[in-house]
């Protein structure tokens, strides 16, 4: 399978706002950030077991060439998707109901890790006018290109920071 899609990966509730955004300067035939979204391939549903999403999410990351880390202030913190929040983890045998591979990295610590294993090119945006390393998982926080979604201008206004986003994401 050839790596040419993106993968985005971030806090989909508490980082709307940004992910939104690129999804907005993606779908905009005027801009040129033009990136073919990894998400589009398969579906996962939210009811489906942490396993099965995550297999999901392998064959996502298996298709992209660049992965996209949304950091806002809860990204370090996110749990779901770990195996000991699943209704089918047995905490007294440490083990699943249904055979699979007990697996206690969230969602996002999956998706990193998967990342920087694959060598997939890693652009860290921060939902913040700053750059604050202590945010993002660790696996990451020393990896790829990192940089602040926005910045405030000289007029005291916030601005989208398109250029450096879209410089990181295309080359």
């Amino acid at each position: 399978m050839y790596r040419t899609k993106t993968y985005i990966a971030g806090d989909w509730t508490g980082d709307q706002d940004l992910i939104s955004q690129l999804y907005k300067w993606n779908n905009d035939d005027r801009l040129l950030l033009n990136f073919v979204d990894a998400h589009e391939l398969t579906q996962a549903r939210d009811t489906s077991l942490a396993c099965s999403i995550k297999r999901s999410l392998s064959e996502r990351l298996n298709a992209s060439k660049t992965f996209v880390l949304i950091v806002g202030k809860d990204t370090d913190k996110l749990t779901k998707g770990a195996c000991r929040y699943c209704n089918n983890y047995s905490s007294y045998f440490g083990s699943c109901t249904h055979g699979n591979t007990v697996d206690q990295r969230s969602f996002i610590e999956y998706e990193c890790e998967k990342a920087k294993r694959d060598n997939l090119k890693i652009v860290v945006l921060y939902n913040y006018t700053s750059v604050y390393k202590d945010k993002c998982p660790e696996r990451l926080r020393y990896s790829g290109t990192h940089l602040n979604a926005y910045y405030k201008g000289t007029d005291g206004k916030y601005y989208w920071n398109y250029q450096e986003i879209k410089k990181a994401i295309l080359n």
